[in-house]
């Protein structure tokens, strides 16, 4: 009677924890959505044949749902604020575990940065991710100066202070998740046009720094040894710039590992894109007018190149695509 006892103890002081640890955590439901996306694969049919990795520029101007429709390729975009190639690395091995798909699109704009941005970012990929080896290896990884590896494994040591921040949506979202994106891309149907881009300053170097290439290489080398092609892009953002030297390495880097690379920068015309209508924030993403052009347009690409399947007439993807243009229509 007396371990039943502290079994229940226990029990109960577990359960509080948990339920705290959840009330105060961020939602991420109906503010700062970002932070959910990457949550929203881990419930999604496992047989994609193409996975994006990246940054925003890979979740804010894909869409696979236009892919899907123009090319009938099923693809997932596992995209982040700010996720740096250590991260991509690291999910794109955590994606192997659930799928092998025919093809990964690594976003390279994320090679600029060779060190953690802020811990607010790296919230942003990891506080949602499943707990694994790989999270693990990202938290390491991303940690700034200033971060403490207990505050990720019990985040209730970081977000305790947040009680007299609480709002509905802590509330509404308590026991639920909102899925805010379509196989992993963003909406944003907001437009702002380019007007002034910042002056492009010289750069005392250009070189992208060796953990950089590292993780480059063991992405690369991770699709090779699973028999996944790599294709490596550039989205066409304005800004921040893509230096012509940037550009060089990562063709120079393509050639010698016999891997493809698409600067899709030097396209605009050919998409269609006009950064007058086709941007929400200025030129530093597309939005969702922009996004479908080059979806429609890399679509072909893919289609053309890779031996993809036609998956058009799929029930799940027909009911998919419906809710879509139901959502972008409203």
């Amino acid at each position: 009677m007396r371990k039943f006892r502290i079994f229940l103890i226990i029990l109960i002081f577990v359960l509080i924890f948990m339920f705290f640890t959840r009330l105060l955590s961020p939602k991420y439901a109906t503010s700062l959505v970002e932070g959910s996306m990457i949550s929203q694969y881990y419930n999604e049919s496992k047989d994609h044949e193409v996975i994006f990795i990246g940054d925003c520029e890979v979740y804010a101007n894909f869409s696979p749902m236009v892919m899907y429709e123009e090319e009938g390729i099923k693809a997932y975009v596992r995209g982040s604020s700010q996720q740096l190639i250590w991260q991509s690395y690291y999910i794109l091995e955590e994606t192997l575990k659930y799928e092998k798909p025919k093809v990964v699109v690594f976003n390279v704009n994320s090679m600029r940065y060779s060190e953690p941005v802020s811990e607010e970012y790296n919230r942003l990929t990891i506080d949602y991710m499943k707990w694994s080896e790989q999270k693990m290896n990202i938290i390491k990884a991303s940690m700034t100066e200033d971060e403490n590896i207990w505050y990720y494994i019990f985040p209730i040591l970081r977000y305790h202070s947040r009680y007299d921040k609480l709002t509905e949506e802590d509330f509404e979202y308590l026991f639920k998740r909102k899925d805010n994106t379509f196989n992993g891309f963003l909406v944003n149907k907001n437009i702002k046009p380019v007007e002034n881009l910042p002056v492009q300053r010289m750069l005392a170097d250009y070189q992208f720094s060796d953990i950089c290439y590292d993780y480059l290489d063991k992405i690369t080398k991770l699709c090779k040894d699973n028999g996944i092609e790599l294709v490596l892009i550039k989205a066409p953002s304005l800004y921040p710039y893509w230096y012509d030297e940037y550009d060089e390495q990562i063709r120079n880097y393509a050639e010698e590992n016999d891997v493809a690379y698409y600067n899709l920068k030097n396209n605009v015309e050919e998409i269609g894109i006009d950064y007058s209508v086709d941007t929400y924030d200025g030129g530093l993403h597309l939005n969702l007018t922009g996004a479908e052009k080059l979806s429609n347009f890399f679509a072909a690409i893919l289609a053309e190149e890779y031996d993809l399947t036609d998956y058009r007439g799929d029930v799940l993807y027909e009911k998919k695509l419906k809710e879509y243009k139901e959502s972008i229509d409203s």
